[in-house]
């Protein structure tokens, strides 16, 4: 039997009637039911027989919600509760604010736009706008904060989710963020243990590495993991990430090819991250259908021993009847002991005791008013913090010609090349054109979109009319990190990169990027470069105010955007 004495402890303090809940509610459970516990699986629409059927033949206690419109988000969290016999875990990626569930929810800004202020401030408002918002459709955990790294700009996943390359302005942000969460009755989940952005690979593709020797381990990841920990973070999400140092730290005899990510390294879900960092809240997978995880074992195997290993919850599946039915043989086969399994439903269940889902069950106030929604999601509150926070952030990275500020009668005629390779709103090169056209032209600019020449070489037009007709030639890039993308870089126009940078010693020009603050390393020499983080409404009127000296630049570089390279500063 596990020590229930441990819910009285940090994260959870629970009290006895609480913990009685906890006890009573594993024993009255069908080996079924507990296995059920055992998984959160996504959900993208309001299908309610599908909802259904998870809940009574599977016995789901936990979901995770894509982005939806508000009143679908009510409906689908309001119809689990409703039928759910235990009350449900709802998480959601509230990594940016509440547009991390519903679609009409507030962007505060990723997180290195965050780390773009240079102050941890803004990682706690973005927490409370999180939990407000998710909160107000019922959402009760957040797969957030990041605390990650950026140690290898090359890194093709992380990008703009994490805070920074400064490791102690990670620790802070993560510790702001679990606060203002935990404080208004959200759980967090920091992520993605035992650390990303070391390695130039997606662990959505393949298992990465955190490369890092012990001690560098400790006074970056480890210290940033152990103050949000100390910050009464209630669960901790597991990357498919191994960490070789200190798997032969525990295991100094393990063959490299026996090293396994953390989602099945007991060295480091027991030895690192429980006894080493003190962490005694809950511990769930990241999603179980990447790579990361199904390279490194059988998968046959693998979602059992996820568990056994100290995992507590499984995240997602592949294929729910054959995952639930492995892990169910798990349990039968003794792969999962009836020990390790009461600690991991003890782990779960505390969580939610912790934030008194057992309470607002019976009270009738775990599902929210719809009136409650119109009244926090994207309210002028929360709007108002993501335009400050677009102030705080955009970072001028270079100014070389003392281009900026820019005189509207001087430089008027822009020639705008867009650049776009994202998802969402400004996703396609056309999108972020005819947005900035507007944008600038209301300001009193002449815009005219660069299109590529159709044939082949020598189809460009005359130099000279170039350097005649235009005073400024400007790049407005929105390339964001995404998974299942394996790089972040330019890919020029064809004929012969006919959009490539070959006016800067004649027409002044400038790049701005609103999503990978990397670019440099392919655009070395543009002498006017800007920094934004996310292509939004917000952060675009921030650009150009202070393109044109409304506003200053008050953005700290959160990274290294010269990419370590001596020709990107010239």
């Amino acid at each position: 039997m596990p020590n229930y004495d441990l819910l009285k402890l940090n994260p959870y303090f629970l009290n006895d009637d609480q913990i009685k809940w906890v006890k009573d509610t594993i024993a009255g459970m069908t080996l079924r039911e507990k296995v059920g516990q055992l998984f959160c699986l996504p959900a993208y629409t309001v299908d309610k027989d599908k909802l259904k059927e998870m809940l009574e033949t599977y016995h789901i206690g936990n979901m995770m919600g894509r982005q939806m419109a508000s009143p679908d988000v009510l409906e689908f969290v309001s119809f689990l509760q409703e039928n759910s016999k235990i009350p449900m875990l709802i998480a959601a990626n509230f990594e940016a604010g509440g547009d991390g569930l519903m679609t009409d929810g507030t962007n505060v800004g990723p997180n290195l736009q965050i780390g773009a202020t240079g102050s941890a401030e803004y990682a706690y408002k973005q927490g409370l706008v999180c939990a407000k918002e998710g909160g107000a459709v019922g959402a009760n955990w957040a797969f957030a904060p990041v605390i990650d790294i950026d140690m290898n700009f090359r890194n093709p996943i992380m990008g703009t989710r994490l805070f920074s390359s400064d490791a102690e302005l990670v620790k802070e942000c993560g510790v702001a963020y679990t606060k203002a969460c935990q404080e208004n009755g959200m759980a967090v989940s920091i992520k993605h243990f035992p650390g990303d952005g070391v390695d130039e690979r997606d662990q959505h593709l393949v298992t990465s590495i955190n490369s890092l020797s012990c001690e560098e381990w400790d006074a970056t990841f480890g210290a940033a993991y152990k103050a949000s920990i100390d910050a009464g973070a209630m669960t901790v999400m597991i990357g498919h990430i191994m960490q070789p140092a200190y798997t032969r730290h525990f295991i100094p005899d393990i063959k490299d090819e026996d090293i396994m990510p953390a989602t099945l390294a007991p060295e480091l879900l027991n030895g690192l991250l429980r006894e080493k960092l003190g962490f005694n809240g809950m511990i769930v997978t990241d999603a179980t259908g990447m790579a990361g995880l199904g390279c490194a074992m059988d998968r046959r195997q693998a979602v059992a021993q996820t568990i056994a290993s100290g995992c507590d919850m499984f995240l997602f599946t592949n294929n729910l009847d054959e995952d639930y039915n492995l892990m169910l043989k798990g349990v039968e086969d003794g792969v999962i002991t009836a020990e390790r399994l009461e600690d991991a439903l003890m782990r779960i269940l505390g969580v939610k005791a912790a934030l008194k889902l057992p309470e607002k069950k019976a009270n009738g106030t775990l599902t929210p008013k719809k009136e409650d929604v119109l009244k926090i999601v994207g309210c002028p509150e929360f709007k108002a913090i993501e335009k400050d926070v677009a102030d705080k952030s955009v970072t001028l990275v270079k100014n070389k010609e003392n281009l900026l500020p820019l005189d509207v009668n001087k430089y008027k005629r822009i020639f705008l090349y867009p650049m776009a390779d994202g998802r969402g709103f400004g996703s396609t090169d056309e999108e972020v054109a005819n947005y900035m056209k507007e944008k600038l032209e209301a300001r009193g600019f002449e815009v005219t979109i660069f299109t590529p020449p159709t044939g082949r070489e020598g189809v460009q037009p005359k130099y000279q009319d170039m350097c005649d007709n235009y005073d400024l030639m400007m790049y407005v890039c929105n390339q964001a990190t995404y998974s299942n993308k394996t790089t972040i870089r330019i890919t020029w126009a064809q004929p012969m990169g006919s959009n490539c940078p070959v006016y800067i010693k004649a027409i002044p020009t400038m790049f701005v990027s609103f999503a990978n603050p990397y670019h440099l390393l392919d655009v070395p020499r543009i002498p006017t470069f800007i920094n934004a983080y996310k292509f939004k409404e917000a952060n675009v009127e921030a650009v150009i105010d202070k393109m044109m000296g409304i506003s200053e630049f008050k953005g700290q570089n959160p990274v290294d955007p010269f990419c370590g390279m001596w020709d990107t500063r010239l």
